[in-house]
């Protein structure tokens, strides 16, 4: 719903699995744009309204859509779904320097251990940095 946008738009509440709910802040990019999204949105209780029985856009619709963006945009649909964005703001946090704690309340995994797979994208890079700029390295 609408209300899932807090305090000028700085936090976003997300409903996770099982309706479990957590609050994520939002880059003041992103803020700007939600803003601007909701200034245009007609009267109403939903964030992503649609014209289906329940009024808003669903988890399958949004799958979809992206898939359509991707496409147009010229990547390929099959590499692209809501679970690969997920991926991907893992990775790209983790490889920025973000507490992995910090990560698992952002996707709002309950155990530390389903974060850690992420970890895996920071291995594979250290890795390659190693083999092409250490010293020892093989030429």
């Amino acid at each position: 719903t609408r209300a899932a946008v807090m305090r000028d738009a700085a936090f976003l509440t997300v409903r996770g699995k099982g309706g479990k709910e957590r609050i994520v802040p939002l880059t003041d990019r992103a803020r700007d744009a939600v803003t601007a999204y909701m200034a245009r949105l007609e009267p109403g209780v939903w964030l992503f309204p649609a014209g289906g029985e329940s009024g808003h856009l669903s988890r399958q619709v949004f799958a979809r859509e992206l898939k359509g963006i991707a496409a147009r945009a010229g990547i390929a649909a099959a590499r692209v779904s809501p679970h690969v964005l997920r991926h991907a703001f893992a990775s790209h946090l983790l490889s920025g320097g973000a507490d992995l704690r910090v990560v698992q309340t952002l996707l709002g995994h309950s155990d530390i251990s389903t974060t850690q797979i992420y970890t895996h994208v920071l291995d594979e890079r250290l890795r390659s940095l190693v083999e092409s700029r250490h010293p020892l390295a093989e030429e």
